[in-house]
């Protein structure tokens, strides 16, 4: 399972970079379309975590696994909104600090540190589980890597350093998917570690960024992505 979970991991990976350098690049994209991309992104995410991520560690693990999903879920409320509050999905038009910046890229680090821990952990039960995790992830590296590069640039710093923080998020994916492979205790727990990052990601990230807007539009494409994954997770059961 190491060569696939790792290969998917890098075209995952890569998104992170494509969002960056669309930023630095200065391209033109649609917010129309990135806003309907987060909403499908939170529903694949929140259904994966509930159906799939969870399940399955509470089975291997028994009582252990919700106490590391909770921790997974804290983690991330720790890292990307009390160490750094200021952080949101999406391009940053206001001028930020320095700190802010560093604060936030180190945040997202660990966050996609886990996706790649919970791409590896998906491959770990299965074929299907790891695509369908992997296509999860996809969905929102984009925004992460325009996030990221949006906020470097806010806080004064170069292009290619703004390039790089999308970088830093794509070699940190690699890094948790590698490790996962590697490392017996990260590989034991990374399933319930990756269902509480990802419900985190999908509920108290992503979703609170459409919520608030009107219209139906969104929210039918949060429904819609739940609804695409319970399907997707019905067809590739059989293979």
């Amino acid at each position: 399972m190491t060569e696939p979970a790792l290969i998917y991991t890098a075209i995952a990976a890569s998104a992170n970079v494509v969002g960056a350098a669309a930023v630095v690049s200065r391209s033109r994209w649609s917010v129309r379309a990135l806003e309907t991309m987060v909403a499908l992104s939170a529903g694949f995410m929140v259904s994966v975590a509930l159906l799939d991520l969870a399940p399955e560690a509470i089975s291997t693990h028994g009582s252990t696994a919700p106490l590391v999903i909770l921790v997974g879920y804290l983690l991330v409320h720790l890292t990307q909104h009390t160490l750094a509050p200021h952080f949101h999905f999406g391009e940053e038009v206001h001028a930020v600090t320095k700190a802010v910046g560093f604060s936030a890229l180190a945040g997202l680090m660990l966050h996609t540190f886990v996706d790649g821990v919970a791409i590896a952990s998906g491959f770990g039960v299965s074929d299907s589980l790891g695509f369908l995790v992997f296509v999860s992830i996809l969905l929102h590296k984009l925004p992460e890597g325009l996030a990221i590069s949006s906020l470097f640039i806010a806080a004064g710093e170069s292009r290619r350093r703004a390039l790089a923080a999308g970088g830093a998020l794509a070699l940190s994916s690699i890094l948790g998917a590698f490790l996962t492979q590697h490392v017996p205790l990260l590989g034991r727990y990374g399933l319930p570690l990756a269902a509480g990052v990802t419900l985190y990601v999908g509920a108290s990230n992503l979703v609170p960024e459409f919520q608030g807007k009107k219209g139906w539009r969104l929210p039918a494409s949060f429904f819609l992505g739940c609804a695409i994954y319970y399907g997707a997770r019905r067809v590739t059961a059989g293979y």
